[in-house]
């Protein structure tokens, strides 16, 4: 029979172990960092002599120039928020600015451009994504010929989205169409694998049943099946809608336009106001789409609102406290 004592010492020793062992994890990832600095040339004296200039360089982004914000802003030369009230108040402006200026001359459509990118980029990819993650589960396509499909949302999962504009350059160059059918075409794979493990995870009761009934493979498959993960697949979507806003502002500092490619000529050409002001854009563009699918999300949750008719669900919308998580309930 083991006595306390020598429970006492195991314990204490598996302890002295496990401290140990942190350490030295802990002192390798230590070590792999400064290696991994020093191979891309990082050295700490040179951050601090150019520290000075650096924070030069943060302070001219306290003054944020909107000036460029519409045509009517630009040919007035109205800046800060008279800008944005000034151009509210001319509303053919808004809709001159919005369609004809995407090329990051204008905030607007700049804004608005990237916004276009990022949610048509995302709906010409769903259909194969869709496609392939469905025909990538194991659940509806046997192994190993689901693989085929996993195997072809692999590689485009590999590649990002920056190397994908350049791929489409010689079918039609860096334009917001490369950005849209770059966005596209993550869209594919990284939506489709999303799909794939949420259909991985379904129970087997509704599949069963309907097999017991007679069922035929594709009512299996679309009632038994996808029933189950359709909520699932409409929050990886949005969240996915998410993801590719914020890809769609990086296209556009390699020239794709849109509001990246704004921020980037502003900083190029040494207008830090007009960059701060795009910075500005980008942060109520990201805040906004992803509240908006955070809120889509949480009221696609079962339970979330049974018992309300779809005039009660759109009246909450206008709830504000609600949109911010302090709704009652603790909702």
């Amino acid at each position: 029979m083991v006595s306390i004592d020598e429970v006492k010492d195991d314990i204490e020793h598996r302890q002295r172990v496990r401290r140990i062992s942190a350490t030295v994890a802990a002192l390798v990832i230590v070590v792999l960092t400064g290696a991994g600095a020093t191979y891309l040339g990082f050295t700490l004296a040179e951050i601090v002599r150019q520290f000075s200039s650096w924070t030069d360089f943060l302070a001219a982004f306290l003054s944020p120039d909107f000036t460029e914000f519409t045509v009517h802003s630009r040919q007035n030369d109205i800046g800060g928020i008279n800008a944005f009230i000034s151009s509210f108040l001319h509303p053919s402006t808004l809709l001159d600015s919005a369609t004809l200026e995407w090329s990051g001359t204008l905030l607007l459509g700049s804004a608005v451009a990237t916004i276009i990118i990022g949610f048509t980029g995302t709906v010409i990819g769903f259909p194969l994504a869709l496609t392939f993650g469905i025909l990538g589960s194991e659940r509806v396509t046997p192994f190993p010929f689901n693989f085929i499909f996993r195997g072809i949302m692999s590689p485009i999962r590999a590649v990002p989205a920056l190397v994908w504009i350049l791929i489409y350059v010689p079918l039609v160059g860096i334009t917001p169409v490369g950005a849209m059918l770059a966005v596209a075409t993550d869209t594919i794979g990284n939506l489709g694998r999303l799909f794939t493990d949420e259909l991985e995870e379904i129970d087997d009761g509704p599949i069963e049943a309907i097999e017991s009934t007679g069922g035929k493979r594709p009512q299996v498959v679309f009632f038994g099946m996808l029933s189950q993960v359709s909520n699932g697949f409409i929050a990886w979507t949005l969240y996915v809608l998410e993801i590719n806003t914020r890809i769609a502002i990086s296209l556009g500092v390699v020239g794709a336009g849109g509001i990246g490619q704004y921020i980037s000529l502003a900083i190029r050409g040494f207008r830090y106001g007009e960059a701060a002001a795009g910075i500005f854009v980008v942060i109520v563009i990201v805040l906004s789409v992803e509240m908006l699918s955070s809120r889509i999300r949480a009221r696609l949750r079962p339970g979330e609102h049974e018992s309300q008719g779809l005039l009660d669900s759109l009246r909450n919308l206008s709830e504000g406290d609600k949109w911010f998580g302090a709704g009652s309930g603790g909702r």
